[in-house]
């Protein structure tokens, strides 16, 4: 990097104190009266009862009502300070444990993420796991020289530290408790500020062992960082519509990308400025004993085509005696650069994911406005034949054209693994289930399933939009707030045909993460995966 640009990094690293940016008035926003907040509730109520995909799993599920309880905050929201209100709607909507349904309160945090300088890993059984410090942010001065890559952290903030991840679970998004706690865990150190306050104390007491057996203490503060690139569901692009991500999981990547490999967070910002590179969303390297490793660190892209050519590419480039695909962390993005990638691998026809419309009045009048045609029309006859026949969903779609999901062909010749984790979410749950339903090669999981993000997100200006034309319009939210919603649901295809994705997520071999995977860039992990190889 060029030294202007090194001195543009580290300033964009430092950031601020949690403590300089909330006294500064940066987090700041004018309260909502009592009219904007019945406003707020109102077309979250409509969104949630005619739109939100996952209506009658969640309610199955968890046995709640989101519907009723919106109907309930209704009534009381004028009485409450803007605070407790803005509590006590993310509180519905993390309810539905559904990463790709979100709140945003208004606030001038966009874009804005609160960091602590490390990363917080764990292995070992689920029952008696050790969290350790993995990374440290090169440029961190946390005070203690003691406190390094590799201390095992025992308490936090005075809490014991399984305690404190478990606790903090209780208030992620996730089907599964594991899902849950591993975004716990990673939102001990990151959180984005679009999607949820931030966090209650302004730093953070940790208590650690080194490797020697010593203890210390370190006090280390929260800061609040600006990485850039707006995701591509925010894009105008018509890609933009055909998105299954966790949005504040892509800005918390961004930040991790920020601290920790600031080299491709500037790749990632030139792609942004339409420089092609896709350094900080794919990389390829050799490993030990000649086996490819690809990892796909995110399907946040906007041209499919320029994506997948660029993976080409690196495939043709990688031996030929097996492959590593690695989507661990993959937050999701664009749906059809996800399906696309799947042919390159594989001699079999690739059936793309199908996605479906809860079924009611409001998706039934969204799919028929001529408004709507081109994204919705192919389900509208079914969406009207369930006013009849009493159907809950109208029939199953692809987003993905099938014809381009077979458009290129088998790229990599040689046997493939594919390693995924609780953090694969969305469209890299659609690369995992598209990767074991169509047979390409055995799939690795860290853990118990994928995330189980099984839906097509929209934001609330996508929605406003597709309900302009019809008899029901919802407005514009007041002062910046706004949501995310799953708005079609994901089914799979091939040999699992019409399975749901959501909460499941797609299983494979178990694995356990090791204090070498850790400590030593998952040393045992890509053992196991190369292992299966050559079982293949």
């Amino acid at each position: 990097m060029s030294s202007t640009s090194t001195a543009g990094v580290r300033a964009a690293q430092a950031g601020a104190t949690l403590t300089e940016y909330l006294e500064g008035g940066a987090g700041s926003a004018p309260a909502l009266d009592g009219g904007q907040r019945q406003q707020v509730v109102d077309a979250m109520l409509a969104a949630v009862a005619g739109v939100y995909a996952h209506l009658p799993l969640k309610r199955a599920g968890y046995a709640l009502d989101p519907v009723q309880a919106l109907v309930l905050l209704r009534r009381r929201c004028a009485d409450l300070d803007d605070s407790a209100f803005h509590l006590a709607l993310t509180r519905i909507v993390t309810g539905l444990r559904d990463a790709h349904t979100r709140y945003r309160g208004p606030s001038t945090t966009a874009g804005r993420v609160a960091a602590l300088p490390f990363l917080v890993e764990t292995f070992g059984p689920d029952d008696d796991p050790t969290y350790i410090v993995s990374k440290l942010s090169p440029g961190a001065d946390v005070g203690d020289p003691g406190f390094v890559e590799g201390v095992e952290l025992c308490w936090w903030n005075a809490v014991p530290m399984a305690r404190a991840v478990e606790l903090h679970a209780d208030s992620e998004t996730g089907g599964r408790f594991d899902a849950r706690r591993a975004r716990a865990l990673e939102s001990l150190t990151f959180r984005a500020l679009d999607y949820g306050p931030p966090p209650d104390e302004h730093w953070v007491v940790l208590g650690y062992r080194t490797a020697g057996g010593s203890t210390g203490e370190v006090t280390v503060p929260w800061r609040v960082l600006a990485p850039g690139w707006d995701v591509a569901a925010s894009s105008p692009a018509p890609s933009a519509l055909h998105v299954a991500a966790d949005p504040a999981r892509q800005a918390v990547r961004r930040a991790r990308t920020l601290l920790f490999a600031p080299d491709a967070w500037t790749a990632g910002t030139a792609r942004r400025q339409r420089r092609p590179s896709f350094d900080d969303v794919v990389t390829a390297t050799v490993l030990p004993g000649g086996f490819g490793h690809l990892r796909l660190w995110t399907f946040d892209v906007e041209d499919d085509d320029a994506y997948v050519a660029h993976v080409t590419g690196l495939l043709d480039d990688l031996p030929p005696a097996g492959l590593v695909v690695d989507l661990r962390g993959n937050p999701g993005g664009l749906v059809w650069a996800a399906e696309r990638l799947l042919q390159l691998l594989t001699d079999a026809q690739i059936a793309p994911t199908r996605f479906s419309l809860l079924a009611t009045p409001l998706t039934r009048g969204m799919a028929q406005s001529p408004f709507n045609r081109l994204e919705l029309g192919a389900w509208a006859a079914s969406l009207d034949a369930a006013v009849t026949t009493g159907e809950s969903y109208s029939r199953s779609l692809p987003l993905t054209d099938p014809e381009w999901c077979n458009d290129i062909g088998r790229r990599y010749a040689g046997p493939v693994v594919a390693v995924v984790d609780a953090n694969t979410y969305s469209s890299g749950d659609l690369f995992a289930a598209g990767f074991v339903d169509h047979g390409i090669g055995p799939l690795v999981c860290v853990g118990e399933a994928t995330g189980g993000g099984g839906a097509n997100v929209w934001t609330d200006a996508q929605i406003i939009d597709a309900l302009a034309s019809t008899g029901t319009p919802l407005p514009p939210l007041p002062a910046g707030t706004g949501f995310t919603m799953s708005v079609r649901r994901a089914v799979r295809s091939g040999s699992a045909d019409g399975m749901p994705i959501e909460d499941a997520g797609i299983s494979g071999i178990p694995y356990a993460m090791t204090r070498d995977d850790v400590q030593h860039g998952n040393r045992d992990l890509l053992a196991f995966c190369t292992h299966q190889l050559e079982l293949v």
